[in-house]
């Protein structure tokens, strides 16, 4: 557990250098409030009242450059002439990163860049601290001094506070800003990402996640500024008591984290340090942003992993602190055309996003396998992990292209990109138009190869895609989606009436309903990850379900009872033995017969996504109704590659000869046991892949409603007769298991087949 922040402060026990802040303060609020001091009389005063050899301010310009805008200690000269570029030297590199920097001996730093009309030779230690205003970083303050020495705790409060004062400065005078990453607001700027799902959208950009910052940083009354610091305490501990009362009961692994949270909140340190910058003359929510600052960069240096994972918890404590002081962020009501662009994102937020009507979201940490980039891709909304700094670089109100199709994010693209896009745009309509026709028509190819397309959903009102895109019913329902989104897994009443309305909406076609498929990155409130190093391999699935086996039978409870009358299919996950089937399945036999109103027809399948299982076939094929590959689970287990890795998410593809070999080999053993296949995942909905699919002998595909009419018009573009032997020759070549994917998309071409 996070203990709290020791009782050695960063104020030394000599209260005199203090004092000396206290003064330079008072004086710096004289100054503003008289309105007559430039930025050159303020380097001067904080030299002089701090006794520090030089004091320099660097003020961002356009080009992502920083100038050099006043000093005290080094040439007068060097003013308006000495320029970094973003990056560049000790200074640059601070307005880069967005942290400071300090240096007991900058100059043989590998990044010092020497600027001769300075003359800061003489100095070794340096402190560079960006100067930030509403999470925009508008210069860099410096300073100096001749002996090497690391700046002490205190003076890094002291130039850290007067740098939120100096932003406030230059905020009022206009000046030009810099994202961490280095980027001004006029300039354009483009950020790598991986699709999570489709799509191309113009919008505003909407970044959220990060508090803007204290609004005021000096006060008047440090009296008034502590009460409102104590009324702000007491609302966070009644939120997060309130919390723990309502999700977590005692004894709750989860609780030990609010704990160590508490502690933070409660721990002398932090609140005494926080109360000493407020009797220097801060706000209360400038005291919070800059001591919450200093602790989260401190933790960042810890080495134990289990305590850095906690700078989670200091952040979400400052931000209910700041929340609490009026200084908090808040969602807008009316998200409607926005982009928004983020560093985490659950998939209740992401719901919680679509009501208010975003256009499209960017999300720095984010897999395609996720909950979150599952949810978009059934909401219909371009969805992409990109690049970290995106959130930082982007400011509210740029225009922003997100194309989730090839993966790039552009802030302020320039006029020729977004007309480039704007034309692809048009091709999309244009596309859009003519995948239409292919709703009420059958998935078949040109030889007359039949195939049924099925939708991917989990929320009812997907179930709309059904009569949009003619899909043949409902190959993979979801169930933990509506648990995710309410918080909480309902009743047996409530989840079989939702049951019961999803069956009768899809109007007597098939529906496969998945049991609760939670653990991983899928966690409700009140359940906690145990630390485990790889989640996807751990406690969850189907394994939750048997180990608490009262939830299972309600959810199995509620499926019997929501299809009574009706035809029902269940489909079990993370299956890895047939003894683990074989137990599900006596749990759902076992609850058919304590009810007097039944389906008409039961049939229990499985997900094969553990390789495990491949070597049981000829005892699952005897057990199972059905069975359903899941691409993404099984191509991360079979290739040892975490799908959440951004570095191995396309080392590894399904259209290489070994996987194309074992799916082929299971469709041909669940034809001849009469079981019936399908391939349910990611994979299934990109036309190409489809295609192949179908060439080496799958009948059945379940995928996105996007992904329907695009398959349908590969399909029934393409003669297999033709493209078996391609394939055959092309997966001779590549048995050493390199992909086939270059090969098969320039045969495509040449056909003139819609990729």
């Amino acid at each position: 557990m996070l203990e709290a922040t020791p009782p050695d402060p960063l104020i030394p026990p000599d209260a005199e250098p203090f004092a000396a802040a206290r003064r330079l303060f008072a004086k710096l609020r004289e100054r503003l409030a008289a309105g007559n001091s430039s930025l050159a009389e303020l380097t001067e005063l904080i030299a002089t009242e701090l006794d520090i050899a030089v004091c320099s301010i660097y003020v961002a310009r356009p080009g992502e450059m920083l100038e050099l805008a006043a000093t005290h200690g080094l040439r007068i000269g060097a003013v308006g002439r000495t320029r970094l570029r973003v990056g560049e030297g000790i200074v640059g590199l601070a307005a880069a990163r967005g942290e400071l920097m300090n240096l007991p001996d900058a100059q043989n730093h590998p990044e010092f860049a020497y600027r001769p009309e300075t003359g800061e030779d003489r100095y070794a230690a340096m402190l560079a601290v960006p100067i930030r205003r509403a999470g925009r970083i508008l210069g860099v303050i410096a300073v100096q001094n001749v002996e090497p020495r690391q700046y002490e705790g205190f003076e890094v409060e002291t130039i850290s506070t007067i740098a939120m004062l100096l932003g406030e400065i230059l905020s009022a005078q206009g000046a030009g800003n810099i994202a961490p990453t280095g980027l001004g607001d006029s300039l354009s700027r483009r950020y790598a990402g991986h699709p999570l799902a489709g799509g191309i959208v113009r919008g505003r950009a909407l970044p959220f996640g990060r508090s803007t910052g204290p609004r005021h940083v000096l006060a008047d009354d440090p009296a008034v500024e502590t009460d409102r610091l104590e009324r702000a305490m007491a609302e966070a501990e009644q939120s997060l008591d309130a919390l723990m009362a309502d999700h977590l009961p005692k004894g709750h692994a989860t609780r030990e984290v609010l704990e160590a949270y508490r502690l933070i909140s409660q721990g002398t340190g932090w609140l005494e340090r926080v109360r000493t910058a407020i009797g220097d003359g801060l706000t209360a929510e400038a005291a919070v942003d800059q001591v919450g600052s200093e602790l989260r960069r401190r933790m960042r240096k810890i080495a134990d992993p289990y305590l850095r994972e906690r700078l989670a918890d200091v952040e979400d404590m400052i931000e209910r602190m700041l929340s609490a002081l009026g200084a908090g962020t808040a969602k807008p009501d009316d998200a409607s055309g926005m982009i928004l662009i983020v560093r985490r994102l659950g998939p209740a937020e992401l719901l919680d996003w679509h009501r208010r009507g975003i256009a499209g979201v960017a999300i720095e940490e984010a897999s395609s396998g996720g909950h979150a980039a599952i949810l978009a891709r059934a909401l219909e909304i371009p969805a992409l992990a990109v690049e970290a700094g995106a959130t930082e670089a982007a400011q509210a109100g740029d225009t922003v292209l997100l194309d989730a199709d090839s993966g790039a994010l552009i802030l302020r693209p320039d006029p020729e990109v977004t007309n480039l896009y704007d034309r692809a745009l048009a091709a999309r309509s244009e596309r859009a138009a003519e995948l239409s026709a292919f709703r009420d028509r059958p998935a078949e190819t040109q030889d007359g190869t039949r195939l049924t397309l099925m939708l991917n959903v989990g929320l009812a009102f997907e179930l709309d895609q059904l009569a949009r895109t003619g899909a043949e019913g409902i190959g993979l329902y979801r169930t933990e989606i509506a648990a995710l989104a309410a918080a909480r897994v309902p009743g047996v009443a409530a989840q079989a009436a939702d049951y019961r309305r999803v069956i009768e909406r899809a109007g007597g076609q098939r529906v496969v309903f998945r049991t609760l498929d939670l653990g991983a990155d899928k966690m409700l409130p009140g359940e906690a990850e145990d630390g485990v190093e790889n989640p996807a391999m751990g406690w969850r699935s189907l394994r939750v379900g048997l180990d608490r086996p009262v939830i299972l039978r309600k959810q199995l409870r509620a499926l019997l009872m929501g299809a009574a009358g009706h035809r029902l299919s269940v489909m079990f996950p993370m299956v890895a033995t047939v003894a683990e089937f074989r137990a599900a399945r006596d749990l759902l036999e076992a609850e058919a017969a304590k009810l007097d109103e039944r389906p008409t027809d039961i049939e229990i399948g499985t997900m094969l996504e553990v390789p495990a299982l491949l070597f049981q076939l000829p005892g699952l094929l005897a057990e199972a109704d059905f069975i359903s590959l899941g691409t993404n689970d099984l191509m991360q287990f079979l290739f040892a590659a975490d799908r959440g890795t951004p570095r191995l998410a396309n080392r590894y593809d399904i259209l290489s000869a070994p996987v194309l070999e074992l799916i082929e080999g299971l469709a041909a053993a669940c034809a001849e046991e009469e079981v019936g296949f399908s391939i349910c995942g990611e994979a299934a909905g990109r036309p190409l892949d489809a295609l192949v699919f179908a060439a080496i002998g799958v009948d059945t595909l379940s995928m996105s409603g996007t992904s329907i009419l695009p398959v349908k018009a590969m399909l029934a573009a393409t003669d297999l007769a033709m493209m078996r032997p391609v394939l055959r020759e092309l997966r001779r070549a590549g048995a050493a298991g390199t992909s086939l994917r270059e090969p098969l998309t320039g045969w495509a071409r040449e056909h003139g087949l819609p990729i």
